[in-house]
């Protein structure tokens, strides 16, 4: 699975502390996202998609072959 998140959050000009602080997540887990060596909860990907107001589907991408 890969995600937007990186993409998203340079959209709006917010570094990783801020996008951390307004998740209410650590700095490194959103570096962790980012890079994807961690994948989201469906609690927090529902928490980030809601925050930039997007669907899951629009945030995280599926590999369907995986």
């Amino acid at each position: 699975m890969t995600n937007r998140i990186a993409q998203l959050r340079r959209d709006r000009g917010l570094s990783q502390a801020q996008l951390a602080e307004a998740l209410e997540i650590t700095r490194q887990t959103v570096i962790s996202l980012e890079s994807g060596r961690y994948n989201a909860s469906l609690p927090l990907a529902h928490k980030i998609a809601r925050y930039f107001s997007l669907t899951i589907e629009e945030v995280f991408l599926f590999d369907e072959e995986g």
